[in-house]
């Protein structure tokens, strides 16, 4: 058996890593089941992009302004108890979904009450992953050995992206079959599912020393070490406007209904798209780490998706778009495995939760920025002209990246 594969499968028999992944993956599953849903919903009561980008923008707000605060609670705290906490918490909000999407609400309220509704869990959803993000950063690496993090890091990612593929596409397949309200109470079910798993993984030992140090100190000490490293600042800064300007994906209600005409099924499989190209590359990646020229790499790969993105805006072909968004996924995944492996590396143990928020503030907070970028550019510029905007200046931010920061293309793990 091949030494890659051997090692690979050793991982998988740690039984918390296991756990680790099958929660994981059905929280993300839920979530994208839910918010496809949500969406898709949202758009055809409205018949507004902009309420998609006001969707987006409302999960951004709580998560964005409680990030640094999650983190500093997540570095003093039992990991494992924040993530199983977040869960519950995600659940109880799902339920509340489940009302606010029944026909009898949106029967009995007018439009504007049903999308104020709708932005309010997401406000409280955005609450939520401020600390799910980092609870999970910083609980992998207590579950398998740093030997083992380059390798657990592409499999903790895979499980994210086979989440983020299958919720969409099933999302799309229950709202043509059963609607959205049996989609949003299969959410809550696999929530509950996911809550169990994480039970299974034992609470780990906190840093003493460190429960002592005030919050201005804690977040200082995050700040201090980020600013310290450059590579690592480059790095997040890149995917920050990549993702900020290339959030054409939050537009695909409209792309499926008003331009490429799909049913809610060829939605679905839309919004799978970028998830199946990235969960492809990771499974790749599982079996071939990433080790040399990670910086010319990444570089590459963001100026691949920028690509794929303005070629996606001019596409009227259900196939091409498919697969435009296919191969942006394919780039994602490469970007997504090496600013992952640089900040595990890079990182101590008692400032993990911090600097994971401070990368959900530059990256995963970014979805949410560039879904309101699109709805905003959307409704004053048009969607294609939009979505051929993104990508051109996702180029643009790469051609900078490239010339101005040349120690990243040396990067090596």
């Amino acid at each position: 058996m091949n030494n890659n594969l051997r090692e690979t499968l050793y991982l998988l028999k740690n039984k918390e890593f296991s756990y680790f992944l099958s929660s994981r993956f059905v929280v993300i599953f839920s979530l994208f089941l839910q918010n496809t849903t949500l969406s898709y919903l949202l758009y055809s009561i409205t018949k507004d992009p902009l309420t998609l980008g006001i969707l987006g923008l409302a999960e951004l707000i709580p998560a964005l302004s409680l990030a640094i605060l999650a983190g500093y609670y997540v570095d003093k705290l039992s990991k494992q108890r924040v993530y199983f906490y977040c869960i519950l918490f995600y659940l109880i909000n799902a339920i509340l979904l489940l009302y606010f999407s029944s026909d009898y609400f949106i029967k009995s309220h007018s439009v504007s009450a049903i999308s104020w509704s709708f932005y309010i869990c997401m406000f409280i959803s955005g609450a939520i992953r401020a600390f799910l993000g980092p609870a999970s950063f910083s609980l992998l690496p207590l579950i398998v050995s740093k030997e083992n993090i380059t390798r657990a890091i592409p499999l903790s990612s895979t499980a994210w992206l086979l989440g983020s593929v299958l919720g969409p596409l099933t999302g799309g397949i229950l709202l043509a079959t059963l609607g959205c309200s049996f989609s949003i109470l299969i959410t809550c079910l696999l929530l509950l599912f996911s809550s169990i798993s994480m039970f299974q993984i034992k609470p780990k030992p906190v840093q003493q020393k460190y429960q002592q140090e005030s919050l201005f100190q804690g977040i200082k000490e995050g700040f201090s070490f980020l600013f310290k490293a450059p590579v690592i600042l480059s790095v997040l800064g890149l995917d920050l406007f990549a993702v900020l300007f290339g959030g054409a994906e939050a537009l695909l209600p409209v792309f499926s209904k008003d331009i490429l005409h799909v049913s809610a099924v060829g939605y679905g499989w839309l919004r799978s798209a970028h998830g199946i190209g990235s969960m492809f590359l990771l499974l790749v990646l599982t079996y071939l780490p990433l080790k040399t020229q990670v910086g010319e790499k990444l570089l590459w790969s963001v100026a691949g998706f920028g690509l794929c993105i303005l070629l996606f805006g001019i596409s009227t072909n259900i196939y091409l778009s498919f697969s435009l968004l296919f191969f942006a996924g394919l780039f994602d995944g490469v970007s997504v495995v090496i600013r992952h492996s640089i900040l595990q590396l890079k990182t101590p143990e008692r400032i993990r939760g911090r600097v994971a928020s401070i990368n959900m503030m530059f990256i995963s907070s970014s979805n949410e920025l560039g879904a309101f970028e699109s709805g905003i550019t959307a409704k004053y510029m048009g969607t294609v002209p939009a979505v051929i905007f993104g990508g051109c200046m996702t180029i643009l931010i790469v051609l900078f990246t490239y010339l101005k920061v040349p120690s990243l293309r040396k990067v090596k793990l």
